[in-house]
């Protein structure tokens, strides 16, 4: 789950929603200490999703914000601006996601936090990147996803196009952010250097699609949209309707293709050189179709009166790679159980119920297995972060009674 290989660096995170927080959720996850700034008022609207687990902690907020602390102060305010500037001396990091331009109207673009800690790591995260004609327009995941050309790759050929069914760009960027960010220390730590990094939700999207975007910018011509076909090509690579459900199949390689034919009750097909391509059969890449749509339709035909669980069991043990499709109310329990597969499962305690969570996506040997503290309420940590920058309890207890900062009683 973690190295803890960020211990000792503090991270300042001025961003909100899912791509910032996201990629200090990851530096989180190794140990840094991450400090959330917000606005007193409300704070990262987030907060405010349903399905509740403590007072302005979302499930969906928990989810990238756990082993943070809240600061909530109010960053117009000539005072809070001072502390920022402390804060920023003593930090590693620094990550924002205001439109472009507006952080330099607080203060705090790159020079200004530059000449105050000259070896800062500062990400900038943004729809489009920080220049260029497109730099000032605000973004959402579906708008990007559409702007990127990757709402057009997804549905079936004549068909409206279809977006990605999660906010799968953001989540992108925070990772492409984090990775950034890591590399930057690194650099850092050899050559005593910071960085100024550009990290947008656009340039993630090109680098999901990075094979493709490639092969059109060669080619200039896009691919028919394939739905739910595989990206090989092949006429075995599909998701299939079964008498009880569907199953996703890819069998990719004549082995693989001959395997499903027989399991199916079709061992002719392979063989059959007006439906497939022989040669491409023996060279030992994937499997050509003549006729895909004729192939296709003995496939499903014979898929359609199978039940799906048995022939996945079948497939699986003949190693043609398969799976039932399962929404994930279906799924989380049995990788919560354990036993499926490699995956830790860390447990957090909230007032309104108890969050899992499978670490940053791998494991690691020196993992010392616990899971991050609750995400916190907002402005949680305002005194202590304070007090710790010699601000007196009267002097708090004043800017609270003028909403210029939130602390808890």
């Amino acid at each position: 789950m973690s190295m803890q290989a960020l211990q000792g660096i503090r991270v300042l995170d001025l961003s909100h929603v899912i791509a910032g927080p996201t990629a200090s959720h990851y530096l989180a996850l190794e140990g840094a200490d991450v400090i959330k700034v917000e606005p007193p008022g409300k704070g990262d609207i987030l907060r405010w999703a349903r399905d509740r687990l403590d007072q302005g902690v979302s499930v969906g907020f928990a989810a990238i914000n756990g082993g943070k602390q809240s600061l909530a102060m109010d960053l117009k305010h000539p005072t809070a601006r001072q502390w920022l500037t402390e804060l920023i001396r003593q930090s590693d990091v620094f990550i924002e996601n205001y439109r472009p331009g507006a952080v330099a109207r607080l203060g705090f673009d790159y020079e200004r936090v530059r000449a105050i800690k000259p070896d800062i790591v500062y990400a900038s995260i943004s729809g489009f990147g920080q220049e260029g004609e497109w730099a000032p327009r605000p973004a959402y995941d579906h708008v990007v996803q559409s702007a990127m050309g990757m709402g057009w790759m997804q549905g079936e050929a004549g068909q409206d196009p279809v977006k990605v069914g999660f906010p799968v760009i953001d989540s992108a960027t925070g990772m492409v952010a984090a990775q950034a960010i890591l590399a930057a220390l690194l650099r850092r730590e050899r050559r005593g250097v910071g960085a100024r990094l550009d990290i947008s939700m656009a340039q993630a999207a090109l680098q999901l699609m990075w094979p493709e975007v490639s092969r059109v910018a060669l080619s200039g011509h896009d691919a028919p949209r394939v739905g739910n076909r595989g990206f090989s090509g092949s006429p075995g690579a599909a998701t299939f309707a079964c008498a009880d459900g569907w199953i996703s199949i890819a069998a990719n390689t004549a082995q693989q293709f001959q395997s499903l034919c027989a399991v199916l009750g079709l061992p002719d097909l392979t063989q059959d050189a007006t439906l497939i391509d022989q040669g491409a059969l023996k060279s030992g890449g994937f499997v050509v179709g003549l006729a895909p749509e004729r192939i296709h339709a003995q496939l499903t035909a014979a898929i359609g009166q199978r039940e799906a669980a048995p022939l996945e069991a079948a497939l699986a043990n003949l190693a043609v790679p398969c799976a039932l499709l399962r929404p994930l109310s279906q799924v989380l329990p049995d990788l919560m159980g354990g036993g499926r597969m490699t995956l830790p499962v860390r447990r957090t305690e909230y007032p309104g119920g108890v969050m899992r969570d499978f670490g940053g996506g791998y494991q690691a040997d020196g993992d010392p297995g616990q899971p991050l503290v609750a995400a916190p309420r907002l402005g949680q940590h305002t005194r202590a972060i304070l007090q710790s920058l010699q601000v007196s309890d009267e002097d708090i207890a004043a800017l609270a009674a003028q909403g210029v900062i939130r602390v808890e009683a």
